[in-house]
């Protein structure tokens, strides 16, 4: 199993436009061969003094995909170049970690 933590980094305010472009996109990106989760995450407050802000500019997306090969067709589908056109104006940054079960 290979799985993909994705932060994105958004410029300020823009979270929800970022969100609701992705909504034409999940089921795509889910339709693909060894896609098992692909999934957006957001920050939210949970009491820690030591985190006591949340940022409202960042999208965390956890991904599950069977192979490697799997993960690199995703990243050269059409549906998902199109979606990055689409997106990079609401765009900073991309940081993407690659893990293998253990």
């Amino acid at each position: 199993m290979i799985y993909v933590v994705a932060t994105i980094q958004l410029t300020g305010g823009h979270r929800d436009e970022f969100l609701a472009l992705q909504k034409d996109l999940l089921p795509l990106v889910h339709a693909e061969k060894g896609c098992v989760e692909y999934a957006p995450s957001i920050e939210v407050p949970w009491g820690d003094p030591a985190k006591s802000t949340v940022s409202d500019s960042v999208v965390v997306m956890h991904e599950r995909w069977e192979t490697v090969d799997d993960l690199k067709a995703h990243s050269v589908a059409p549906h998902m170049a199109a979606f990055r056109d689409k997106s990079k104006h609401l765009v900073l940054g991309v940081k993407i970690e690659v893990f293998k079960s253990a």
